[in-house]
């Protein structure tokens, strides 16, 4: 029996083979302020994920954005301050990663993909870097097709394409996030999937837009990635790059996604804040010397990929913060030279009641009207002179020196489109209705209705429309030749005007109004007789 076991240990014994696990640890030497200084681990990689094991046997994750001669720069992901010097870190081997696909759509989470909605777990398709080289120029091609945003002053004026770099930028409570989220509304149905990255936004605020966005039906074709104000700067940092690696996704799957970074002026002040704790050399406003660097590979990934590729985009609208309406300020211009072109809001418009307050004049979309529809192209360019004249006239006009009848006519028009371009939040408004307004504006055909009644006049129109002329309206969505409906959208709008429009809501012409003097003045000399 002692033979038998004997013989079984030796079959044992030369059966055996020891498997050796090899693991890079490094010393915690430093830590604070979110922020470690790693001995001891001479082959880390940039971006590389670093586990710290705590005292308490507890694992906080970091990533390795400093590589010096003997020390790793690590910005901590987790709580950290369950980390101690002396402390041992182990290295992962990975580049930090996010999880992606389909499954992220209609929930919130954070900068590292984990859901914060309390709806359980997210079962990822891929794993994404969140760090990746941009498409080069052979593998794009042109901006063409168009991104509605619902807002007659940006559709028309400033146009989006999918693929393009569209930055938002104005002083705070100008209206910023709210064109970002009537674009997010606009898009159900559209087949365009939206992620919304809030950096540094107050919890009640991020909370109050989800429920905002749930309530118009938007979650649906949404995914929602947060740093709040709480977090930590090492996850402002990345919030973004996480919500552009979920995008790259749908994009390479041939699908249409937009993205809104709100806002990069926090992302910006987070990074300065990583930079200067780990001892990097500030440069202008203290910003590191990569500040442009570090917009520019985030806004870069955004894209309209040619046919081969699968013709799939990922279009981005971030969104800066100016002081004072300071656009010479370093980020402003940073990532005013990036961007394919900026809607600019004002503080003086939003108070004067213009809302949105985008400023025409300075605004501009280098895509220009090829990410445009053919009605919208055919109306808008003649919305631009007209605002640009009324300008110019309204600041001569206010000299108070006589006016010509073409002149005084100019104004009223002005005054007119103006009124027609102010639009409430959470109301955007489809193509058809859009030209409809707008053909109408610039073609003078409400230079009879009292301004003070434009806005009235335009609701009760888009609802007659939207009950009565739903085959024009798509008409006018689809056509490719708008002088061919012309016609038939003028006769649709007089016709409306004659039957709907109350007879108070038109101006009284002059000469109505000399005649309606000399009967007065009649009736009371009869009076006196």
């Amino acid at each position: 029996m002692s033979e038998q076991i004997l013989d079984a240990l030796k079959e044992k014994i030369k059966s055996f083979e020891a498997k050796t696990k090899l693991d890079k640890i490094g010393i915690v030497t430093k830590i604070g302020d979110g922020i470690a200084q790693v001995y001891g681990l001479s082959d880390c990689a940039s971006l590389e994920m670093l586990e710290f094991v705590t005292s308490e046997n507890e694992s906080v994750f970091g990533v390795a954005l400093n590589l010096e001669e003997d020390n790793v720069g690590v910005i901590i992901l987790g709580d950290y301050l369950k980390i101690k010097e002396g402390d041992t870190v182990k290295s992962t081997g990975r580049i930090l990663e996010v999880n992606v696909g389909k499954n992220l759509v209609g929930r919130v989470v954070n900068a590292l993909g984990e859901p914060l909605d309390g709806k359980g777990e997210i079962k990822a398709d891929k794993n994404y870097p969140i760090e990746k080289i941009a498409p080069g120029v052979l593998a794009r091609q042109n901006v063409d097709t168009p991104v509605q945003t619902g807002i007659k002053a940006i559709d028309s004026m400033i146009p989006v394409g999918r693929g393009q770099r569209e930055l938002i930028i104005g002083d705070r409570q100008t209206g910023k996030t709210a064109i970002a989220l009537d674009t997010i509304i606009n898009q159900k149905g559209k087949n365009l999937i939206c992620i919304y990255v809030a950096i540094g936004q107050k919890e009640s605020k991020i909370a109050r837009i989800v429920s905002e966005l749930e309530k118009n039906g938007a979650m649906e074709h949404t995914i929602v990635v947060v740093a709040g104000a709480s977090d930590p700067a090492p996850l402002w940092y990345i919030a973004p790059y996480t919500g552009c690696a979920m995008g790259e996704y749908f994009m390479d799957n041939k699908k249409d996604a937009l993205i809104i970074y709100d806002d990069l002026s926090k992302h910006a002040w987070a990074y300065r804040q990583i930079s200067l704790l780990l001892r990097r050399p500030p440069g202008r406003e203290a910003y590191p010397g990569d500040i442009f660097y570090l917009h520019s590979r985030l806004l870069e990934r955004a894209a309209r990929l040619n046919e081969k590729l699968g013709g799939g985009s990922l279009t981005a609208l971030p969104i800066i913060e100016t002081q004072a309406g300071d656009m010479s300020a370093y980020i402003p211009t940073n990532v005013i030279s990036i961007t394919d072109g900026q809607i600019i809001l004002e503080s003086d418009l939003f108070y004067a009641g213009t809302r949105p307050a985008v400023n025409p004049g300075l605004s501009v979309s280098r895509v220009g009207s090829a990410a445009q529809t053919k009605a919208m192209k055919k109306v808008a360019g003649k919305i631009r002179l007209d605002l640009a004249q009324f300008r110019e006239l309204a600041a001569f006009a206010q000299f108070g020196s006589e006016l010509d009848k073409e002149t005084q006519n100019k104004l009223e028009r002005g005054k007119r489109v103006t009124e027609i371009l102010k639009q409430g939040q959470y109301q955007p408004l489809s193509v058809g209705n859009q030209v409809s307004i707008i053909f109408a504006a610039t073609k003078g055909l409400i230079d009879d209705i009292q301004v003070e009644k434009v806005s009235e006049f335009e609701s009760k129109l888009h609802e007659n429309f939207n009950n009565n002329r739903k085959e024009l309206l798509k008409k006018i969505e689809e056509t490719k030749d708008f002088d061919a409906i012309e016609a038939e959208l003028i006769s649709a709008i007089e016709d409306f005007k004659k039957n709907i429009v109350p007879k108070e809501w038109f101006v009284i012409k002059e000469e109505v109004k000399q005649e309606e003097k000399i009967e007065a003045k009649k009736e009371k000399v009869e009076e006196k007789k």
